[in-house]
């Protein structure tokens, strides 16, 4: 086992953290590394994090050196990610036409 990786939040920093939890217009994957974040401030190791969430070790240790190179905005994810857009706006206007067509009929 490697050092031991750890956080330490002032009280605002977790007051912080713990809102962000219940705020319905963040990402779950945000709100979860915020409890990371937090679980980890209060002495939880990074393994039984990883249990808790069914994340690898790896993941939350990612999560953990975000925070502490970015503070909050180290939860949010980097531009870029997930799926492109394949859809063109002239596929959305026939796939609609096609529709009106189809009802009409």
């Amino acid at each position: 086992m490697g050092m031991r990786l750890r956080v330490f939040l002032t009280a605002e920093e977790d007051r912080t953290l713990w809102e962000l939890r219940r705020v319905t217009t963040v990402p779950q994957r945000v709100k979860d590394r915020a409890e990371v974040v937090r679980m980890n401030a209060r002495g939880d190791y990074v393994e039984t994090i990883a249990a808790y969430f069914r994340w690898h070790v790896e993941t939350v240790r990612d999560a953990l050196k975000c925070w502490l190179k970015e503070g909050l905005g180290g939860l949010w994810e980097a531009p870029g990610r997930g799926g492109k857009r394949r859809w063109q706006e002239s596929d959305i206007e026939y796939l609609e036409q096609i529709l009106i067509d189809d009802v009409s009929h």
